[in-house]
């Protein structure tokens, strides 16, 4: 559909973006070359605003609401060259309207992120209001904005906000009006339906998981966005939900049906003038629009938008089966099949802890313990409570460890394991102020951290004397980002996704959450949806 803000606004928005604003930048463009002398056209200069808001919120955690104080624990906010220079998603963007010449970006004071990531739960609502009334004050001080960019994820969670991404361009445009275009970028994980589109012009999700493209994302963006601000592209959208919900464990890419999926969005968009985005959704955000969203942008052509979204939406839906459910072995057994890897040569191992969002649960270790295996580096636990020990006791290298480790958040995160050990390294460590590695025994090794941390390659786990090629066995907190440095790069000769004992949030059994917000029932396969698709009004 083409932008329902109101008919009056769609007409007026037409009118803007198919005649008003193309003549306006043609006018420009003559007035400056009249003004050089007719010596040549110089570039028109486009001053595009770069907003970060993002979040992937787990309502379900135990975590504590994320306030102001999560968000400013580094600095107050984001801004400008330091904003700019975030690399990812707003990377791509810059390095793309850089190379165009004529796109000026301007860093808009933005949130930054919430400290314990993921594993906190929902956003409150005194949070959001006041990073929106920072953003919204100096957006207003920037205008006249010729564009505005906005670096989402699509799984933030504010109480009492129902569709917060939405909330956010619907005040971005309340500021810019309707004739400045709103394209964002999104993780997969994001929970979309039509509404932001009501408010946008674009979005650009990305199409592997681990996000690879996150990169290339933005820089789509930034071309989109400089196509629309010439004059030479009218978004047209479609936005489909099929009614399916997964867990994100089996939304890698690099299993089918989830690389079939976002293979056919890229055929589209190499057969016909389209952008095609797929969310697969976060299923542990309680909210209305959570599960799969299809977005559809096409240049003017609403017929294109439709059947490509309904393609895409009947392909998920006849794939759904095998996309919602998957099987992993539990800690026992997981442990012993690493036991017959080690056997056979096949090291390293990694056992990918897929349920673990608060980052405490102590399954995998407590079996490791127990069937005696050893060169294991478990990487790594959130023990903010033996940190602080360590940091009464001054604690160095060499001190003899003797702590009870995990197991704070409830039943599924298991019960405290007994370590006793000795401290090898003990101080900062990446954004924290201090981990401690401590090894354990049978040549192992455990880091603990202060919130949920993960560790996505070897690389990372290069802290004080920890060397990980030494080790033969990794436990990483991780469901799919760990392959990027572990598997996907041949590090791994054997992976093993590990579930939890027990009906958890972050498992695969999603009918043990208490859903309150989101229409569990209408989504497959916790209900039967009386239509397959729909698009949202």
């Amino acid at each position: 559909m083409t932008h329902p803000r109101t008919s009056l606004t769609c007409r007026a928005t037409e009118f803007r973006r198919k005649v008003f604003r193309p003549a306006m930048r043609a006018g420009i463009s003559v007035l400056l070359f009249c003004a050089t002398g007719c010596g040549g056209t110089p570039a028109a200069n486009y001053r595009v605003a770069v907003i970060q808001y993002n979040h992937e919120t787990c309502t379900f955690c135990p975590g504590g609401d994320a306030e102001i104080a999560d968000r400013t624990r580094l600095r107050a906010f984001v801004a400008g060259e330091d904003l700019l220079k975030t690399g990812g998603f707003i990377g791509g963007f810059i390095d793309q309207a850089r190379e165009y010449g004529d796109v000026e970006s301007i860093g808009i004071a933005s949130p930054d992120g919430v400290y314990g990531g993921s594993s906190r739960s929902w956003n409150s609502k005194e949070s959001f209001e006041h990073f929106m009334g920072l953003i919204v004050e100096d957006l207003n001080s920037r205008m006249p904005i010729d564009g505005v960019y906005l670096a989402l994820h699509g799984a933030l969670a504010v109480r009492d906000v129902p569709r917060p991404e939405a909330e956010i361009a619907r005040r971005i445009r309340k500021v810019v009006g309707e004739m400045v275009p709103i394209v964002a970028t999104f993780d997969l994980h994001g929970n979309e339906d039509a509404e932001f589109l009501r408010w946008a012009d674009g979005a650009f999700v990305t199409k592997r998981y681990p996000h690879y493209d996150a990169r290339l994302q933005g820089r789509r963006a930034a071309s989109y966005m400089r196509r629309i601000m010439k004059g030479q592209y009218r978004p047209t959208t479609a936005t489909r939900k099929p009614p399916v919900i997964t867990a994100t464990v089996l939304q890698w890419t690099g299993q089918s049906p989830s690389m079939d999926i976002m293979e056919r969005a890229r055929r589209w968009e190499a057969r016909e003038e389209a952008f095609v985005s797929v969310f697969y959704g976060y299923p542990w955000s309680d909210v209305p629009d959570v599960g799969t969203t299809v977005h559809v942008m096409t240049n003017d052509n609403q017929e294109l938008a439709d059947r490509i979204a309904d393609d895409m939406a009947e392909y998920i839906w006849r794939v759904r089966g095998e996309f919602a459910h998957g099987d992993y072995p539990l800690p026992f057994d997981a442990v012993r099949r690493a036991k017959e890897a080690i056997a056979r040569g096949a090291v390293p191992v990694v056992l990918a802890d897929h349920s673990d969002r608060p980052g405490d649960s102590t399954w995998i270790l407590r079996q490791l313990i127990d069937q005696q295996v050893g060169r294991v580096l478990f990487a790594g636990l959130r023990a903010e409570r033996s940190l602080e020990k360590l940091a009464d006791q001054n604690a160095q290298p060499g001190d003899t460890f003797e702590m009870e480790v995990g197991g704070y958040t409830g039943p599924q995160a298991g019960d405290p394991v007994s370590i006793s050990g000795t401290v090898r390294y003990f101080g900062p460590s990446g954004s924290y102020d201090r981990v401690a590695a401590i090894e354990f025994g049978h040549e192992s090794m455990i880091l603990l951290v202060p919130t949920y941390v993960q560790y996505t390659s070897p690389a990372q786990l290069r802290i004080g004397p920890v060397e990980p090629d030494d080790y033969d066995v990794f436990v990483v907190k991780s469901r799919v980002h760990f392959r990027r440095g572990f598997d996907e790069t041949g590090y791994a000769q054997t992976v093993i996704v590990v579930d939890a004992p027990g009906d958890w949030f972050g498992t695969t059994r999603l009918n043990a959450l208490d859903y309150r917000f989101a229409p569990i029932d209408q989504l497959y396969p916790f209900g039967v949806p009386e239509r397959t698709f729909s698009e949202s009004e």
